[in-house]
């Protein structure tokens, strides 16, 4: 019902930068929120950026200063620019929409979410 797609990833030197994009289609009635998680090897998933129940927005630690999350309502999209990248930086990132989709005559929630397929990202020199 929901597909998100993400691209921008890529091989990077440590002190560089990439712009992480995610677009969503689909049966979209209304996207509640986006978020972008990453996975590196041998490590759970952990949300990178995200969007508080407040309004504010949720970076992890090991971000905080370096990347940045922003939304084009207009386009289904969210973008993460990242700054400053270091090898720990090096994971898939994936990017997760909590929407609201067309559904028969009404409207369905997914409480998980939808997800996309991950684009690699490698901070090596």
């Amino acid at each position: 019902q929901v597909q998100l797609v993400e691209s921008g990833g890529g091989l990077v030197q440590p002190g560089g930068s990439l712009r992480l994009s995610c677009a969503a289609s689909g049966s979209i009635f209304k996207i509640n929120s986006m978020a972008w998680y990453r996975q590196a090897p041998g490590k759970q998933r952990e949300l990178v950026a995200g969007p508080t129940g407040g309004g504010s927005t949720n970076y992890a630690d090991s971000v905080k200063g370096r990347f940045t999350i922003s939304r084009d309502n207009a386009k289904n999209t969210v973008y993460l620019q990242m700054n400053l990248l270091k090898p720990g930086d090096t994971a898939v990132y994936y990017c997760n929409a909590d929407v609201t989709t067309y559904c028969g005559v009404g409207f369905c929630h997914s409480a998980n979410g939808y997800w996309g397929q991950g684009t690699q990202v490698t901070v090596s020199s």
